[in-house]
């Protein structure tokens, strides 16, 4: 019976859920138009195991958002995880965000039928997108790409153009407009990567002995952080 710890940080939700065997114990959650993260997340941490009754000491693997997404956001989930993991002598589990949306609906709706594609998408500015395809099963289909939205999306295989595609996350939100007269798109709102999600993806990932180097483990930003140069005074 494992006991996991899930943190989720990637978009501006910050998440913290305390799951065994993929089953949730206990969650807490802030959302604000600016990053909270690094406010809440050591305290969702504590309240999580004080409110199932249970000590850092009886965690056995924490499970981490690695993006993409947030580069602020994603450094604060990652440092507290390997905290956690340092200290108390456990693995990591990263967890891909886009694949954390891909559980997320899938949990909403099991039934989804295998003639459609999962295009999770996370915001990343303007019309910019994170975002890759996956099939109902939650396999990959085509790799993590940053994508800006227009009408000539999505630009996919032959092979492909006959399916169903299902839009979800932040960054699908944000584009509702074009989703809204287009019959081969499927615009699911408001599914957001809760760190609940991570259990089942780290439980089978635990289940084939399989976690990451907690000295090596990286976030995947999807590109590089947007960093400005303060402007000199003048002398």
């Amino acid at each position: 019976m494992a006991l996991v710890l899930c943190l989720e940080t990637a978009t501006k939700l910050c998440s913290v859920a305390l799951c065994r065997d993929g089953a949730l114990l206990a969650e807490r959650e802030a959302e604000e138009d600016r990053h909270v993260h690094g406010e809440y997340l050591n305290v969702f941490v504590d309240e999580v195991l004080k409110e199932a009754g249970l000590s850092p000491k009886e965690l056995e693997a924490v499970a981490v958002g690695i993006g993409p997404g947030s580069y602020t956001g994603l450094r604060i989930g990652l440092s507290a995880a390997k905290g956690f993991c340092y200290a108390l002598d456990i693995p990591i589990l990263g967890i891909g965000t886009l694949e954390t949306l891909v559980q997320a609906v899938r949990a909403q709706e099991p039934d989804l039928p295998p003639d459609v594609l999962l295009h999770p998408m996370i915001d990343a500015r303007r019309m910019e997108v994170f975002t890759a395809a996956y099939k109902p099963d939650g396999s990959l289909l085509e790799p993590v790409a940053a994508v800006v939205l227009d009408g000539t999306w999505p630009n996919l295989q032959p092979s492909t153009s006959n399916l169903q595609h299902v839009v979800i996350g932040d960054g699908a939100d944000k584009a509702s407009e074009l989703w809204a007269n287009r019959t081969d798109i499927r615009h699911l709102p408001g599914i957001k990567p809760h760190a609940r999600h991570l259990a089942p993806l780290a439980e089978a990932r635990l289940a084939k002995g399989e976690t990451d180097d907690l000295a090596y483990l990286v976030p995947a930003y999807g590109k590089g952080a947007n960093v400005t140069q303060p402007a000199k005074k003048a002398q």
